[in-house]
């Protein structure tokens, strides 16, 4: 496929990263056990209060590697459409979790994990780095926030 757009500026990147993570319902989550073992799926997320929020049951493989690794790595889009971040995990059981967060995924979702008949746990996300790209001409410029911080 032969690229003829010019490469977005951060600017714009930033803006069409914040755009999706609005729009978008589903996120890859990427995170590893105790022993390296990856462990990748995908899970409905809200963006609320600058961090991405997930609901998965708390005993699952990827439930233990966020609660216990305190950190993730979520996806969007294929690989001519990147948006990769790094985050930092807290975890919330039903009775903690915010409730302006639970109502954010619940709005964007249509369900409220706080009501199923099997415990779930809500994850907190909060990114410390964010790469966007769209092809290989978009590789330079692609780092757009690091150690928490947005760089444009």
């Amino acid at each position: 496929m032969k690229i003829t757009a010019p490469p977005r500026g951060p600017e714009r990147r930033k803006q069409d990263v914040l755009a999706r993570l609005e729009r978008e319902t589903d996120v890859w989550v990427a995170t590893a056990d105790a022993h390296g073992l990856p462990c990748l799926v995908p899970l409905w997320f809200a963006w609320h209060g600058e961090s991405l929020w997930l609901a998965t049951r708390r005993t699952n493989p990827t439930g233990r590697n966020l609660r216990e690794g305190g950190r993730a790595r979520l996806a969007f889009g294929h690989t001519r459409d990147v948006v990769l971040i790094d985050g930092d995990v807290e975890t919330f059981g039903a009775p903690e979790v915010p409730a302006e967060a639970a109502g954010a995924f619940l709005a964007k979702t249509g369900w409220d994990p706080r009501e199923d008949s099997a415990p779930y746990a809500w994850f907190r996300v909060r990114p410390r780095a964010v790469q966007a790209w769209h092809g290989v001409h978009e590789l330079r410029g692609r780092h757009l926030m690091r150690d928490g911080v947005w760089t444009v």
